[in-house]
């Protein structure tokens, strides 16, 4: 007499019985997963934040020599006491002192900021009184390369005019759009009248150079110019102070020698030209303007590209028409090109398992589990990621593209083991049942032991580490959603497909690949035999091979990444306190991010975002 039926308390029980709510549970996932896909920011790399602030201060006129004497120096001792620096480089040139600090990977950028600028506030009573303005710091990220890079030329408008337009019309458009967190301008400098002082003629007159900067900055005050005022009426007297060209600077009076007026034409050459003449950027030899861009962290290279694109047109319409802007400079080539290459890479490699699948089982019901579970695992990967803050990139999409080998494990097992009671005579849903009990804990232990593989490199340090995060973290999760897939959606699946009929008949392609199977098999059979019947010899090539590996893992070439240039990138370069100065006798295109502060012609480092209002006045000696 049989007792009751036994009842089934595993896991995926539940999943067998209620087909309709797995379905949905696994439509859930996948539709999780492509909508997050859609959200996902695409990058060439993982977004590592390095803790790095850029210090920068201005002595105009000063040598490379004075400004790492006087300015470098007393910086640097303050900065010297802040905790977490990993590394502090500093560049002097003419007029202008770069200190860069790099802080431990666990510090955070905010608090860093504050210490540096209480270094600062502390390092202002040893730096020189003549100093414009404090010494300024900004957070920066020296891999965060810019996204785009525009040139700005014309043959009718000058180079104080071109940078005058980049920075208060293009520069302030650019900002406004979504996705973009910082447009640098480089090449130039704003407008500016210069006034070089002939030392001859000012002797002869009996003045000094403080005479004549004194009289420019008297006549160039914008200050109140008074009232009239009776007993009814008051009349504010205005009046516009602001000389712009240098027309109207010349006939000013300077001085009375003799009865006569002294005018500033008579002492020096006035004219119109630029706050830093040392400042150029060049274009297929022609001068130019690099308006340079780069993204908000986080930010999807491709769209803000494609925004920054879209408004183009509308930024040239409010330029003079006599400007051109070129795109000289666009990191999503690369970019794009590389993460088609890697989706595609994707896709062949989902084709490939299930092609081998079913060369395997030759079922197409069968074939057709696992068709569907490995891009449901892949595709509901992507919500994950979107909710740890991931992006699509080489390293995330490669971790994508391996865990395909991976995720298919689970479902192969599953089905292997249901296949097995269906051929013995069991009904699909009792063979779902049995099968998936034997196998689950399989399943489980399979996929934990793949997780804890990738665990080690979660406790990587440094760079390397936090690059890398993002692939094993990527990798362990799709291995896990398949885990959950392979136990719920995969044995309902097989409790509705799989088939078995008693003296099946089979095709020819089915009994010729039978034939190369079991050939395959008995080969491996003889060589099994072979080698248990010599277990010594066996064992020494066992160590013998790991003793090659180890030798050969020795004499590789050790290296961050392949030696081949993807896209180009910023870098922080390390200079000599005091360096020689060269002449600039390099083509000069667009100039790089970082250029070497040991050579005269150099990009100016950013300016304010709105230009002065103010013309500013350039004072100088005839040499």
């Amino acid at each position: 007499m049989k007792g009751p039926p036994r009842r089934h308390h595993e896991f995926s029980a539940p999943f067998i019985r209620r087909p309709i709510a797995t379905s949905l549970l696994t439509a859930a996932i996948a539709l999780a997963g492509a909508v997050a896909y859609l959200q996902l920011p695409v990058s060439p790399l993982p977004q590592v934040d390095f803790p790095t602030i850029s210090v920068a201060a201005t002595l105009p006129g000063a040598s490379p020599e004075i400004m790492a004497s006087a300015v470098a120096a007393p910086l640097e001792r303050e900065f010297g006491h802040i905790a977490g620096i990993n590394e502090m480089t500093s560049s002097s040139s003419l007029g202008s002192t770069s200190v860069t600090m790099q802080f431990d990977l666990s510090r955070n950028i905010d608090g860093a900021a504050r210490d540096v600028q209480a270094a600062i506030n502390a390092a202002r009573a040893n730096l020189p009184a003549n100093l414009p303005s404090n010494p300024s710091y900004r957070k920066v990220n020296p891999a965060d390369a810019p996204i785009m890079i525009i040139a700005l030329t014309s043959t009718l408008y000058g180079r104080g005019e071109l940078y005058d337009a980049a920075s208060t019309i293009i520069q302030q458009r650019l900002l406004q759009i979504e996705g973009v967190g910082q447009v640098s301008i480089g090449g130039g400098t704003l407008p500016a009248v210069r006034v070089d002082v002939n030392p001859t003629q000012l002797n002869s007159y009996g003045l000094s150079l403080e005479d004549v900067k004194s009289m420019l900055g008297k006549q160039n005050a914008n200050m109140a110019k008074g009232q009239l005022a009776n007993g009814m009426v008051t009349a504010d007297v205005l009046a516009n102070d602001q000389l712009l060209k240098a027309v109207d600077y010349k006939p000013l009076v300077v001085a009375y020698h003799n009865g006569a007026a002294v005018k500033l034409s008579d002492i020096a050459n006035v004219l119109d030209s630029v706050e830093n003449i040392r400042a150029a950027g060049y274009m297929n030899g022609k001068p130019n303007i690099a308006i340079i861009i780069s993204r908000q962290p986080g930010a999807n290279i491709i769209d803000t590209v494609n925004r920054i694109r879209a408004a183009l047109p509308s930024l040239r319409a409010t330029i003079p028409s006599g400007m051109n802007m070129t795109v000289v400079l666009d990191r999503t080539t690369t970019i794009r090109a590389s993460v088609f290459e890697v989706e595609r890479t994707l896709i062949i490699a989902i084709m490939l398992v299930i092609l081998v699948v079913f060369i395997f089982l030759r079922n197409g019901r069968a074939t057709l589990i696992p068709a569907m579970v490995v891009p449901v695992s892949l595709i509901g990967t992507f919500g994950v990621m979107y909710l740890l803050g991931y992006s699509l990139d080489n390293l995330s999409l490669m971790a994508m593209t391996i865990a395909t080998g991976f995720v298919v494990d689970d479902a192969i097992v599953v089905i292997e083991n249901v296949t097995r009671y269906t051929e013995q005579g069991l009904s699909p849903r009792e063979a779902a049942l049995r099968g998936a009990k034997e196998v689950g804990f399989t399943v489980l232990s399979i996929s934990l032991s793949l997780v804890a593989v990738f665990t080690p490199i979660l406790l990587m340090g440094g760079i390397v580490g936090r690059l890398f995060r993002e692939f094993a973290v990527t990798l362990s999760t799709a291995i896990m959603v398949s885990l959950v897939v392979s136990l719920t959606a995969t044995p309902m699946m097989c409790s509705r497909f799989l088939r078995h009929k008693k003296d099946e008949r089979h095709g020819r392609v089915y009994n010729f690949t039978e034939g190369i199977f079991n050939r395959v098999l008995d080969r491996y059979k003889s060589s099994l035999q072979v080698v248990l019947r010599h277990p010594a010899i066996t064992l020494g090539v066992l160590i013998l091979t790991i003793f090659a590996n180890l030798f050969l893992f020795t004499r590789f070439p050790r290296a961050f990444s392949p030696s081949r240039t993807m896209a180009p990138s910023s870098a922080i370069s390390k200079v000599r306190r005091t360096p020689r100065i060269k002449p600039c006798n390099w083509p000069c295109g667009v100039l790089p991010a970082s250029p070497p502060t040991t050579r005269r012609c150099h990009r100016s480092p950013p300016l304010p975002v709105a230009a002065s209002a103010r013309r500013t006045v350039v004072l100088s000696i005839w040499r």
